[in-house]
């Protein structure tokens, strides 16, 4: 806690008659910056870091994108059944199954990445997800092993999950830590743009899968493909990151190669990790936190998760045709991207987000008439529609999200935060609105389900506060060169008096 002002508890008249010693309290208690408290940027080292964390988050929608993907097929290999609806739901129960335990993982691996640091963790949350994925794709179907095979499914779903708790919230966070201020936002959205090749990956080679295979062999052996994928981009992914320093800011939060002054003394000397301090003292901005999250995986994974989905069995497209317009939508986001990153770093957090919880809300129902008409033209317009709302969130929510919290919980509250809200909204996203359309009979549910989400956002991005092109909270500021941090130091140092 911060002393108080002397002002408010000293004498005026003491004030008057030392103001000497008044302004050297004051100095102490707020005191300059110096050229060693600013961080320095190395513009390699934060290219290898974004490069490490953007392909390890690739590879998890990657897996995540392929069993959406293939949910109509996995219905079908792993849950026999006369019904259809039955095997998606089933599928998507499973795919929602990850999310359930994701929360777990997020408070496991969190507070250990605020204690040993976040290199070792992100590479451990990469081993188990590839060891994950891979099993999954070496499962003997029920035909083969009756009801084990929906268990060990469930199983692997699961370790899934754990690890990637760890993983957004590490990621995001050694993103955010490496990047100058006034480019978080730029170097930010490359995680996103991480997001969208995995998806795209997947979207690609599943889309290969059902033009080259036909039904029989796709159930028999075509669906493991992308599984067994995964190990060696698992192995390559691991490589990187284990090749990687430690982040500038975590170094200054242990004492390490970076040291420090009272300068700033805001920055916390240890790195504690502690659960139940982040729930105790962090939780309206953890509330904040879940509601942003919740609105924005709502409507993403509505549209990158479960429209080829939607397309397939409430339109009637073939699963090939569908996922070619959601690959062409997505190569889009991917090359504009970085842009709204920029934007962000220039007009600020909050105007983009609103932006793309603005678009959502009244966007959604006009999409989804577009995307019902059922031609290409209708269809690509629909979802572009969908699409330019959800990359102004995509560009920016990764630098956002990390400087909610201050650097020694950074790791851990996002972590759970994040994944708190992904597994009540996000991952049961596809479950629900195929419930809600079976229970309601109206395929316009995933725009009623996106309006709401976007205005819960709206409401979260009104309470949150502008953090652009500002230091992260725990942490002194961090710049691009030298010129810049001389500049800052100078800008503390009184105007001269003759």
């Amino acid at each position: 806690m911060a002393a108080p002002d002397p002002h408010q508890v000293a004498d005026p008249e003491a004030v008057k008659r030392h103001p000497a010693l008044f302004r050297a309290i004051r100095k102490r208690q707020n005191p300059r910056l110096r050229r060693t408290d600013i961080t320095v940027t190395d513009d390699q080292a934060v290219k290898r870091a974004v490069k490490a964390a953007s392909l390890g988050n690739a590879m998890e929608w990657f897996d995540f994108g392929i069993y959406s993907y293939l949910a109509v097929t996995i219905g079908h290999v792993f849950f026999p059944s006369g019904n259809d609806t039955t095997q998606l739901l089933s599928s998507f129960a499973t795919f929602a199954v990850a999310f359930l335990v994701r929360p777990l993982g997020g408070m496991f691996f969190g507070p250990m990445g605020d204690k040993i640091g976040r290199k070792k963790v992100l590479a451990l949350t990469m081993i188990l997800m590839a060891v994950g994925t891979f099993a999954i794709g070496l499962i003997p179907s029920h035909d083969t092993i009756g009801v084990w095979a929906a268990v060990l499914l469930i199983a692997f779903r699961m370790l899934q999950g754990f690890s990637t708790g760890g993983e957004y919230g590490g990621a995001s966070t050694f993103i955010a830590e490496y990047a100058p201020d006034k480019r978080r936002g730029f170097f930010g959205s490359f995680l996103e743009f991480g997001t969208l090749a995995g998806y795209v990956g997947a979207a690609g080679l599943v889309t290969a899968l059902y033009a080259l295979l036909d039904t029989a062999q796709m159930e028999s052996w075509g669906w493991r493909i992308p599984f067994l994928v995964a190990g060696p981009l698992g192995l390559v992914g691991l490589y990187l990151r284990l090749k990687l320093d430690e982040t500038p800011a975590f170094q200054k939060l242990e004492g390490g190669t970076a040291h420090a002054t009272e300068a700033a003394d805001h920055v916390e000397s240890t790195a504690k990790g502690d659960l139940a301090k982040i729930f105790r003292q962090y939780w309206p901005t953890l509330i904040l936190c879940i509601a942003l999250v919740g609105a924005y995986n709502i409507t993403d994974y509505m549209l990158l998760s479960y429209m080829p989905t939607y397309l397939s069995d409430e339109l009637g497209y073939s699963e090939t045709h569908g996922l070619l317009i959601l690959l062409a939508v997505m190569v889009f986001l991917m090359v504009v991207i970085s842009r709204f990153g920029k934007l962000s770093d220039r007009f600020g957090r909050k105007p983009l987000l609103m932006t793309g919880m603005l678009g959502f809300l009244f966007l959604s129902l006009p999409a989804f008439l577009l995307i019902r008409q059922g031609s290409i033209v209708a269809i690509t317009i629909g979802m572009l529609m969908l699409g330019l709302s959800l990359v102004c969130m995509l560009g920016t929510m990764s630098a956002a999200l990390p400087a909610l919290f201050p650097t020694n919980v950074r790791y851990g509250s996002l972590s759970v935060g994040y994944n708190l809200s992904a597994s009540i909204f996000g991952g049961t996203t596809p479950l629900v609105i195929t419930a809600l359309i079976s229970w309601s009979g109206s395929n316009l549910m995933p725009a009623y389900y996106s309006m709401a989400a976007a205005l819960i956002g709206v409401i979260a991005v009104a309470c949150m506060k502008e953090t652009a092109n500002k230091p992260l909270a725990g942490s002194p500021p961090s710049v691009e060169t030298a010129e810049e941090a001389a500049e800052l130091v100078h800008a503390q140092s009184p105007d001269p008096k003759f």
